[in-house]
């Protein structure tokens, strides 16, 4: 074990953890979170410098810095421009640090893990997005065991992934979605089991943690904002989806039925699906249910594959909206972004080829 404790940025954007009750209901209050974490023996050794977490049976003691957001948010209110300057953020800390802890509200987080782990091409450190249910001002709180799991996977793994921890698991950034708006077991992975679960032991799936994507790290920042999802429902008429598809669109999420299915009795629908996507609007089918994958084995499912809408395998709505907004921020044909948006990039999909997965330094 290194003498010298490994040292663990905390990236504080917002949301519940670190907010107190206001006039108006809770709000995140600015340098809070350090204040209150600093004065916990849980989060403080003592004796030693200001914000080293005590040793555990882990490893050794971790320093951790507080670097807040200027604008720290309810996530309802995080943008594309958030996502852009957090990934700038770690780029720049990636060699002082050995991990990055993103502490950030839930009710966004799967977008801006799924969204960091595009724009983050050849990370090489653990980026532990978390937060908790409940703030940390309250005495019965989540905040405690998150932010503990996520400074501990941080500072003594080599996790070298956009990662989600909560409730003591370990999440694929991009494979993650909040599925409870009041429970604790807020995130699910429908469709990958946790990378990691933290109980008596600390269980690491390393057959499933993948390798750096590149070399060196490279931001590839989210500029394309003409991107849409659009949620299929029973009764959904051609004249709704037609204005929606219009210019200056880019690229949509059909987030379709069961195994990727639409009305495919609706021909003007179609009609409509086959002109943008001839006019180079990328469409991607995703579906509504926690688990499973679009998948060609209905004929109202291979109708809009006809149509030239792309399957999107078992992405999450989130990872599948993220990605097309990324790959349409560089140029690049439309074909070529129908290509790429059925491959695993980030591990964000199960591919159709089957694909076996490799270990990361087995």
């Amino acid at each position: 074990m290194s003498e010298t404790p490994p040292k663990v940025a905390v990236l504080f954007t917002g949301g519940t953890i670190g907010m107190q009750r206001g006039p108006r209901g809770y709000v995140p209050v600015p340098g809070y979170l350090g204040e209150r974490m600093g004065s916990m023996a849980t989060f403080h050794l003592p004796g030693a410098p200001r914000l080293t977490l005590p040793p555990s049976d882990l490893g050794g003691a971790i320093h951790y810095t507080i670097f807040e957001s200027e604008r720290l948010v309810d996530s309802s209110n995080m943008t594309r421009v958030d996502w852009v300057a957090l990934a700038h953020r770690i780029a720049e800390l990636h060699e002082e640090y050995a991990g990055f802890v993103v502490v950030h509200g839930t009710d966004t987080m799967a977008y801006t893990a799924s969204a960091l782990s595009f724009m983050l091409e050849g990370l090489q450190k653990p980026v532990v997005v978390t937060g908790s249910q409940i703030p940390l001002s309250r005495v019965r709180n989540d905040a405690v065991d998150n932010l503990l799991g996520a400074l501990l996977i941080a500072g003594h793994f080599e996790i070298p992934e956009v990662v989600l921890y909560f409730n003591h698991k370990l999440l694929r950034g991009n494979r993650s979605q909040k599925v409870d708006a009041q429970g604790l077991n807020a995130f699910r992975s429908g469709n990958l089991p946790p990378l990691a679960e933290l109980g008596l032991q600390v269980e690491i799936r390393w057959d499933l943690v993948l390798p750096p994507t590149a070399p060196a790290l490279r931001v590839r920042p989210i500029t394309d904002q003409h991107v849409v999802a659009l949620r299929l429902f029973p009764g959904i008429t051609t004249p709704m989806v037609e204005q929606v598809l219009g210019p200056p669109l880019r690229g949509a999420i059909l987030e379709t039925y069961g195994a990727g299915n639409a009305p495919d009795a609706q021909t003007d629908l179609l009609r409509v699906l086959r002109e943008a996507s001839d006019r180079g609007v990328v469409l991607v089918n995703t579906t509504q249910c926690h688990r499973g994958m679009v998948r060609p084995d209905y004929a109202a499912g291979q109708a809009l594959a006809e149509a030239g809408v792309v399957p999107g395998a078992d992405m999450t709505p989130e990872a599948a909206l993220t990605k097309l907004q990324w790959l349409l921020s560089e140029p690049r044909e439309p074909e070529e972004v129908r290509a790429l948006v059925t491959r695993s990039l980030r591990g964000e999909l199960t591919e159709l080829s089957g694909v076996v997965r490799r270990s990361w330094r087995a």
